[in-house]
């Protein structure tokens, strides 16, 4: 049998393949519910995950197991509409008339900003249009001396930095400029009429989960089920430990796929991670009217938030029984910070307290349930120097043979983690299992 820890996207992926691939598997899951970061709540109709979530167009893998699951008529591409809130005004970004029109950028800024996001360097005088397909060769460049070399000062004070800052804090000058550069291509197709096509299904990512579930077999899968120990016979992974409700049972393998955060990895083989993780609090507001009318909506000031974003300008009121739903997103870098210590009401007022600042004719009257989620790692830190930290598919070498990885410190997940790069993961440790046996 082939034992997968985590029952998340990576481990149903890897589950799933190796089914088809004809292989016994059991997924053991410490939570109750599967699907981890793509965990949902009720709504008055469609379930909604608890942390924003869509899909881009680069992001071809969860496309095609979609179509293998029979749900490819489901995932509809929609226009996400973005805005950026400078100085108490929303300046909409979608289209080219819109980004010409934005008043905090020369006119010289934006055209070496565009060249940047189409992938072409023009520092020559000639265009490059080969210059950032290799990554790996800005692992150790810093943002800012990247962007200002790559664009002007004014791009990176006036665009970037402001956007660093939400996303990063603190850590903002430790990131590289190939998450940067990666950010830019793991962008989707843009219609310059409407602006960015942007995925999601009908129903929401709980129809993906649950037909990746039923595609493994409701039988192969624990929940509740917490792996406390893989056993080896000297060289090979042989035993694996599993602490239930019902007490503490054993179960013979002959691989084992830890598809989790990597601090269980280290508890389970000693194995050792140095990629630090940010966390985030994010909240979903209920509303009996709209806040603004854009999907994502960026912060330039220093707000307690990184980012509002209106689900239901994206997709319709009406699949949540005609609420409108906000989630309001921030990073924090460590549980220092005020936000993470906060309380759900504490959180509630320090956000609102802002939106009305922002928004003089909102009223927090109109909020009718607010829900807050909070995850310790909920993405890594790509620091400079990151593909050196990534943890290896495979792990013979490191701890014994038959133990996999396809968690978020894979390199799948690099340079930028999404749904996506769990599958690949998933299918990446499925398929090295495969050969082996």
């Amino acid at each position: 049998m082939i034992g997968i820890v985590g029952g998340g996207i990576a481990g149903l992926a890897a589950a799933h393949r190796l089914r088809n691939r004809g292989h016994d598997v059991r997924i053991f899951e410490a939570a109750d519910s599967l699907g981890g970061l793509a965990a949902t709540y009720e709504t008055k109709g469609d379930d909604i995950e608890r942390y924003y979530h869509h899909l881009s167009k680069s992001e071809e893998s969860i496309v095609e197991l979609a179509d293998e699951l029979g749900l490819g008529d489901d995932l509809e591409w929609r226009i996400g509409k973005n805005a950026y809130y400078v100085d108490g005004v929303v300046h909409p970004l979608d289209t080219a008339w819109q980004i010409a029109a934005y008043p905090h950028m020369s006119l010289y800024d934006k055209f070496r900003l565009g060249m940047l996001t189409l992938g072409i360097d023009v520092r020559g005088g000639l265009p490059d249009f080969d210059a950032y397909e290799e990554l790996s060769e800005y692992e150790h460049t810093p943002i800012k001396d990247f962007v200002v070399e790559h664009t002007t000062q004014g791009v990176y004070d006036n665009f970037v930095d402001p956007l660093l800052d939400g996303k990063f804090g603190e850590r903002k000058h430790d990131v590289s400029a190939a998450w940067f550069l990666g950010r830019v291509r793991f962008r989707g197709e843009r219609d310059l009429l409407r602006g960015e096509k942007l995925g999601y299904f009908d129903g929401g990512f709980a129809p993906l989960i649950d037909a990746l579930v039923d595609a493994v077999g409701r039988e192969n899968i624990q929940t509740g089920a917490r792996v406390t120990e893989l056993g080896t016979d000297g060289e090979a992974v042989s035993t694996l430990t599993v602490e239930t409700e019902q007490g503490t049972e054993t179960h013979d393998v002959d691989s084992v796929v830890v598809a989790t955060m990597p601090n269980v990895l280290e508890d389970l083989t000693g194995f050792e991670c140095d990629i630090d993780f940010q966390g985030a609090v994010c909240g979903l507001a209920t509303m009996s009217e709209s806040l603004m009318d854009t999907y994502w909506l960026n912060i330039a000031h220093d707000a307690p938030f990184g980012s509002l974003i209106e689900h239901t300008n994206f997709v319709p009121k009406a699949r949540y029984g005609g609420d409108h739903l906000l989630y309001i997103a921030s990073y924090v870098q460590g549980p220092h910070e005020d936000l993470w210590q906060m309380d759900d009401d504490e959180v509630y007022d320090t956000w609102f307290d802002e939106i009305e600042s922002m928004f003089p004719g909102f009223d927090r009257s109109a909020v009718e349930e607010f829900r807050v989620s909070r995850n310790p790692r909920a993405g890594p830190v790509y620091e400079r120097g990151y593909l050196d930290l990534v943890v290896p598919y495979d792990l013979a070498d490191d701890v014994a043979e038959g133990v996999y990885y396809a968690g978020m410190a894979s390199e799948a997940q690099y340079p930028e983690r999404s749904l996506n790069g769990g599958i690949v993961a998933g299918y990446e440790v499925a398929d090295k299992i495969d050969r082996r046996l």
